[in-house]
């Protein structure tokens, strides 16, 4: 019989798999590894997002990071920009490949001969080295809907310096081949990587998690998890969950310190809904319709508390509700690290 797992359990759980339940002393690559990769359509959010999981981080060891080579940033799972270690990068973008395409393909109704020609072109004007965007489509004469396309049939990086706190904007692009090694991979591997990285990252987790997450159709995904080796336990609803052997499961007991999280933060989405990271209630005032992305937010005894936001040199916390006794020094102490942060850049 599984093993059962509480709401609590597993929100701690997902914390200590996140770093988010003490810091760990890891290089930006080995982190990335740990925690399933970070979104980074904000370019800021993987800096703040690693800061509150690695130990001393400091904003050049990110910069650094891209510039050695041992991260990248690129358009992977759900069609988001991730920033994921060099070793991962090939198995993640094939994992997502073919769910991507055949998702493109039926939206815009496109043609896939046509898309395999514009992906010959497009490495034919970054075979002499990276170029911005807005080049790239003027050679090319093509719109924001082919470019988005093309992306599918070959493999892009953000090239730094863009993409990094310092240059936020990620316009600078490059053939993922040639920036790094990117040996073929095969589906079924690729999407046991990737598998294998969500439930690491944040399970115990359900299949229908995964493949949100993930954006691989359970019709795909199904298949490979049924030949992997992997733990079971249960939810308090009576829901089977997944997980990989080995991997720590915590007590909803353990305390959870203030830790702020970046926009896009992938805890909060929906795929860890069963954690209540997020509660419910609170979801609609951290994504809602007005905004195209989420706001950053601040956790307390693990759950979203509130929300944050950087001004005159400031910390400015707006806590959704009055907050706990003693909960206000810890928070304050957690902002005066994050205003050094975003001020001096340690």
């Amino acid at each position: 019989m599984a093993d059962p797992l509480t709401t609590r359990d597993r929100n701690r759980t997902l914390l200590a798999r996140q770093l988010l339940l003490e810091r760990a002393a890891l290089p930006v690559a080995r982190t990335t590894e740990r925690i399933a990769g970070i979104q980074a359509q904000y370019a800021p959010s993987s800096y703040v997002g690693l800061w509150s999981r690695i130990e001393g981080f400091r904003r050049e060891d990110l910069t650094a990071s891209l510039g050695r080579r041992s991260v990248v940033q690129g358009t992977l799972m759900r069609g988001t920009i991730h920033l994921v270690s060099r070793r991962d990068y090939p198995g993640m973008a094939a994992g997502v490949r073919a769910a991507r395409r055949t998702w493109w393909l039926r939206t815009t109704r496109g043609d896939e001969r046509a898309m395999r020609e514009l992906a010959r072109r497009v490495r034919t004007v970054l075979s002499d080295g990276p170029m911005p965007r807005r080049e790239i489509t003027a050679r090319l004469g093509i719109d924001s809907t082919a470019w988005n396309g093309v992306s599918l049939w070959v493999d892009m990086i953000r090239v730094p310096p863009s993409g990094t706190w310092e240059r936020r904007s990620a316009e600078l692009y490059g053939l993922a081949e040639t920036w790094i090694e990117v040996p073929k991979v095969d589906e079924a591997d690729a999407i046991e990587l990737l598998a294998r990285r969500y439930l690491a990252g944040f399970g115990p987790s359900t299949p229908k998690e995964i493949a949100g997450w993930s954006g691989i159709p359970p019709a795909s995904l199904g298949p490979v998890l049924e030949t992997m080796r992997l733990r079971t336990f249960r939810a308090e609803d009576g829901t089977e969950l997944l997980d990989v052997p080995r991997a720590p499961i915590v007590s909803g007991d353990i305390p959870a310190p203030v830790r702020f999280l970046p926009t896009w933060d992938a805890t909060l989405l929906v795929h860890e809904r069963g954690t209540q990271i997020l509660p419910e209630d609170l979801r609609p005032r951290v994504f809602n319709t007005r905004t195209p992305h989420s706001v950053p937010t601040f956790l307390l005894d693990g759950q979203v508390a509130g929300t944050w936001r950087f001004a005159d040199d400031r910390i400015l916390i707006e806590a959704f509700d009055r907050l706990p006794r003693g909960a206000r020094q810890a928070l304050d102490d957690e902002a005066e690290r994050l205003r050094t942060f975003h001020v001096e850049g340690c």
